[in-house]
């Protein structure tokens, strides 16, 4: 086994994926309820979120995903009751606003029950700086 300090993984980010039982219901939600612009569709259904790949896998009938289950896909937003008004007025239910340390959220649901995120930060600089942070002491 190597230490950490003997040798580092040469890692880049690659994608984010989320397994789909209806892949045009779900296309549909990506797309066209949410505005992520679709770059490819083939076996998978890909989309580019400010350089960050997301994938949707259509699960083959029967399968069980793989895991937890404990992963969410977290969208930062400028304003999140504006945002939660239009999810409300394209027909979907979300939680209420919780409010916490450097920010405020609230989740909602695509069609294979996924929970999705949606997170305000308190600053507008919130995201650089949470950055910046881990890097200076990860």
């Amino acid at each position: 086994m190597l230490s950490s300090s003997s040798s580092k993984l040469k890692l880049s980010f690659d994608t984010v994926f989320y397994y789909v039982t209806d892949m045009d219901a779900s296309i549909a939600f990506y797309r066209d309820t949410l505005g992520l612009p679709m770059v490819s569709h083939d076996y998978v259904a890909r989309f580019d979120l400010d350089g960050v790949l997301i994938e949707l896998v259509r699960l083959p009938p029967g399968s069980v995903v793989p895991g937890s289950g404990n992963a969410r896909l977290c969208f930062s937003v400028a304003n999140l009751q504006e945002t939660l008004e239009e999810l409300h007025a394209r027909g979907i239910a979300t939680s209420e606003i919780k409010n916490k340390k450097g920010g405020k959220l609230a989740f909602f649901r695509d069609p294979d029950d996924n929970e999705l995120c949606l997170w305000e930060y308190a600053e507008p600089e919130g995201a650089q700086e949470t950055v910046q942070s881990a890097l200076l002491h990860g």
